[in-house]
């Protein structure tokens, strides 16, 4: 094993632990006294309920960092009150989403949406079922008008019911405690529903409702509990004694699925890189500016460390060509941050994206669009290069073009930000915005439309002049101070963490889960076969 360099490898298993600390407070949900009181009720809190759900097999939390350090007027709302994991149930690749009724009794935030949302659209893009269960005392009222009447709020979650229904992707509900109002329309519009006897209801309006709305006086149980729902409405389709008898039912249900048509993404026996997770980290420096050779990191995520690069003298600020991925094939894009030199012997900055290496991205993209092979983005990226000689040459169209294959690309895409995502570098690297079936960032990652020092330096001199317009003067200190506060704030906002509470990315994870993360994803996309094909379409050559 050869070490790089021991500090840069103990400031990253630092992050790791920090990241292991966040991961483990949100994982209480909403504290140890609320989870006992679930327990008293004959309830499983939410992530029991997934782990007796799914099999021992690998899996993936989808957005636990979600509402990190949000809402804190409102209490706060640890992994936005709904736990999202990718696993396998019966070795079938499910989806499940299960509200938190430790978080404000389960009830919806803006976050609580926006994280629904990401699930079904995982389960529509690869063809996947997903599993819901409920347990949701429904909108949070002080937040409605966050949640309840835009695009992308809380009723474009039952529109997507409707279309996954329509589109044959299996979906299944069990109702393990509180379902009112709206969102007693979520289950119901799931294939198949099953209820949990004296502990769970669902009806459009509770008993207090009903008694203010039409005077009628019931309780909860007989307005629409288990009984109610199974033998007069019939509106559930399955009585379940408990929690796990619930659980239990679900794996009987999607233990009978038939199978589904594969993609046919190549996939060979896996094979452990010969470069471990520690000497990987060990040569990723702790400085934004430091210059280290990409290869050492994707020698440590690919099977036997093997990469064939594709023009590998030509473009060299990117690398491009193709590895396996504990197994599957893929093709992988990843910035540069090291100098070298062009055809020309010219010196490019490392990080940063010229014509050349766009105009290469761009045909390896479209190549493996052309043979069927997903495609893996490893950001560390500054944004494209400026000034006179690159905007003479061209820098916006071959930008252009290269955004352009990566909007276009039919093939699966999975993203990872190691260290920069800065501007337009980040859409070219297919950011959020760019579809990745699934985004995510290690503890190194910084998102922003520029970096802490330039933004802070341009954000200093519009307050300067802000100041100068009032007819103020500040003098160096103060000037210091300005800039410091500045710093803070925005060093805040480019952090991972900061990216992770609003989904911007899946999640912040230990490195050496990538390839898991990867694998998974693939192993879901290839549940979807390809229905378009790639068309770069007008292009300013």
């Amino acid at each position: 094993m050869s070490i790089k360099n021991k500090t840069n490898l103990s400031h990253h298993n630092e992050s790791v632990k920090t990241l292991e600390n966040t991961l483990k407070k949100v994982m209480l949900g909403g504290g140890e006294a609320k989870l006992k009181k679930e327990a008293e009720k004959g309830k499983l809190s939410a992530r029991e309920r997934i782990a007796y759900l799914l099999d021992k097999s690998p899996q993936i939390e989808i957005g636990a960092l979600t509402a990190l350090d949000m809402y804190s007027e409102h209490g706060g709302c640890p992994s936005a009150g709904v736990v999202v994991v990718m696993g396998y149930i019966g070795g079938k690749q499910c989806i499940v989403v299960a509200n938190d009724a430790t978080v404000k009794a389960g009830a919806w935030f803006p976050s609580t949406a926006k994280k629904n949302l990401r699930a079904q659209e995982i389960a529509m893009e690869n063809n996947i079922p997903i599993i819901y269960l409920v347990d949701s005392a429904g909108v949070y009222l002080p937040l409605q008008d966050e949640i309840f009447p835009d695009k992308e709020h809380f009723g474009r979650i039952f529109r997507n019911n409707a279309k996954m229904s329509s589109m044959g992707i299996v979906q299944i509900a069990a109702i393990m405690g509180s379902c009112v109002a709206g969102g007693a329309y979520l289950p119901i519009m799931s294939d198949e529903a099953i209820i949990v006897d004296k502990t769970a209801s669902i009806f459009l309006a509770g008993s207090y409702l009903v008694k203010a709305a039409i005077g009628e006086t019931i309780d909860n149980e007989t307005l629409g509990g288990a009984t109610t729902h199974c033998e007069i409405s019939g509106v559930t389709d399955y009585k379940a004694k408990n929690d796990k008898d619930a659980l239990d039912k679900i794996k009987n249900l999607v233990d009978k699925l038939g199978e589904t048509t594969l993609a046919g993404y190549n996939k060979a026996d896996a094979k452990k890189p010969n470069v471990s997770h520690i000497e990987m980290l060990s040569s990723l420096p702790i400085s934004r500016t430091d210059q280290y050779d990409m290869m050492e990191i994707i020698k440590g995520l690919v099977d036997n460390s093997a990469f064939e690069p594709y023009k590998e003298d030509y473009g060299k600020t990117i690398l491009t060509g193709y590895a396996r991925i504990d197994g599957w094939a893929v093709g992988i894009v990843a910035n540069q941050r090291t100098v070298v030199k062009n055809a020309k012997g010219e010196m490019q900055l490392g990080g940063v994206i010229y014509s050349d290496a766009a105009d290469k991205a761009t045909r390896f993209i479209a190549n493996c669009n052309q043979k069927k092979i997903p495609l893996v983005f490893l950001q560390d990226v500054s944004g494209f290069m400026v000034g006179s000689k690159s905007e003479h040459g061209g820098i916006i169209k071959d930008g252009a073009k290269m955004v352009n294959a990566v909007s276009n690309s039919v093939v699966p895409k999975f993203t990872v930000i190691i260290g920069n995502s800065y501007g337009a570098g980040n859409y070219a690297m297919c950011g959020k915005a760019y579809d990745p079936r699934l985004i995510v960032a290690w503890p190194s990652a910084n998102l922003a439309v520029m970096s802490g020092n330039s933004a802070s330096q341009v954000l200093l001199q519009i307050e300067k002049a802000k100041l100068k317009k009032e007819g103020k003067q500040i003098n160096p200190q103060e000037e210091q101070e300005l800039l410091t506060n500045i710093q803070e704030k925005y060093n805040k906002q480019i952090s991972p963490y900061y990216a992770a509470a609003r989904l911007w990315t899946d999640a912040i994870i230990d490195p050496k889960d990538t390839r898991k993360w990867i694998s998974m994803g693939i192993d879901a996309a290839n549940n979807a076969p390809q229905k378009d094909k790639f068309n770069m379409g007008v292009l300013q050559v």
